[in-house]
């Protein structure tokens, strides 16, 4: 059964929800599953926005087609060379073997890698600043390499207004009923996937994603058409300084996250107590996480939105705790940065997480790691109240 919906009169979204796929990129969960974004323009000339990954093959071809409304397919305008959104370039090109693959340099060497059977198709190989004009609407391409592959670009459609912004402003969550964020409960429904997916796809790339606001800038954006998630129409300053905050490093929130690992429990008991001292001495919401229970994907979205972070972790087989480590290895590949971070350690005879943690996040950029730390033998008891009253404080004080 068809399922297009109409972005504008000429504009149709052609793209498709997945709810069966338990993990984006074989990685991360996906809860609330995923869309895949495509789009296609009915002017003088008909072109395709990208296509979409192969779990919702059968889907967009059917949207395609009913889309174009019998007409010929003229251009395929390819933003990112991604699998999720170029699996069925080959597939289209099989039934509009005239259409003329639009992208750069870096677009087509990765799509002969994917699809050398396309060697010979027709290409129009697109420049910094170049524009496509399909009749009144004119697509300016600007290119945003790193956010978050090397070939990426966007366009901007001058007749509409519209920022086709390929992976930037996308989110995780399919989209049920409208396209149209401001027809959703963005805040509640999509926000923390949208910083999860921000945080964990794109968030190595700040300063890439900062650029490419800087360019966007000047643009005056009435509509903002990502690859992924709900069509924004409305409200776009709001989210756009999400993407701000997202990227410079700038905390959302002033709660503070503890996150510890526990091997038997005692550690965990000793985080709900710090916990409730943290809050009484803080005056902060205090959010704590179990890194053996919650995926790492959630800790860094999270990461993202909160600037003070405590770590709690036993010693495991004289090194960091599997789960914590893991943790501290995705926040250095994501080069997490400007963050307060607090040191606490569990062992019955060589508890040493705490110096293990901190040469580890030393190498973070602007990160401060409190001199003041915790140390427990075994379990916490009442001998260790001065000790954990004292890092409660340095750590409200931080």
């Amino acid at each position: 059964m068809v399922n297009t919906q109409k972005v504008t009169d000429d504009i149709i979204w052609i793209g498709g929800s997945e709810r069966r796929l338990s993990r984006f990129e074989n990685l991360f969960p996906l809860p609330n599953g995923v869309s895949y974004n495509s789009y296609v323009v009915l002017d003088e000339k008909t072109a395709l926005l990208d296509t979409a990954d192969l779990s919702v093959a059968g889907q967009f071809m059917e949207n395609l087609e009913a889309a174009l409304q019998g007409r010929d397919l003229d251009y395929m305008v390819i933003h990112h060379m991604e699998p999720d959104h170029c699996s069925l370039i080959a597939d289209v090109m099989k039934r509009y073997p005239q259409a003329t693959l639009v992208g750069n340099v870096r677009t087509f060497a990765f799509l002969l890698q994917f699809f050398p059977e396309l060697e010979s198709a027709a290409k129009l190989e697109i420049k910094e600043g170049d524009v496509l004009s399909t009749g009144k609407h004119n697509f300016h391409f600007v290119f945003a390499p790193f956010v978050h592959w090397p070939e990426v670009m966007v366009s901007y459609d001058d007749a509409t207004k519209t920022l086709f912004s390929a992976d930037a402003f996308g989110t995780f969550g399919s989209v049920d009923g409208s396209i149209f964020a401001d027809e959703h409960d963005f805040e509640r429904e999509y926000l923390d996937d949208a910083r999860r997916y921000y945080a964990n796809i794109v968030g190595k790339y700040g300063p890439q994603t900062l650029a490419i606001l800087q360019k966007a800038s000047g643009l005056d954006i009435q509509m903002i058409c990502p690859l992924h998630g709900p069509v924004w129409r409305k409200d776009l300053g709001w989210f756009i300084d999400k993407y701000q905050k997202w990227g410079s490093g700038t905390p959302e929130s002033d709660d503070i996250l503890l996150f510890y690992a526990s091997i038997y429990g005692h550690t965990a008991s000793a985080a709900q107590t710090l916990a409730a001292s943290l809050q009484a001495k803080s005056g902060k919401k205090v959010v704590v996480y179990d890194v053996s229970e919650t995926d790492v994907s959630f800790l860094i979205g999270e990461i993202w939105r909160c600037g003070k972070i405590v770590l709690m972790c036993p010693t495991y087989n004289a090194g960091i705790y599997p789960k914590m480590k893991d943790l501290i290895a995705d926040m250095e590949a994501l080069a997490v940065h400007d963050r307060t971070f607090a040191l606490a350690e569990n062992g019955t005879w060589g508890p040493v997480t705490v110096k293990l943690m901190r040469d580890r996040l030393s190498a973070l950029k602007n990160c401060t790691i409190l001199e003041q730390t915790l140390t427990i033998r075994s379990a916490l008891h009442e001998k260790d109240r001065e000790a954990l009253e004292n890092f409660a404080q340095a750590i409200a004080e931080a």
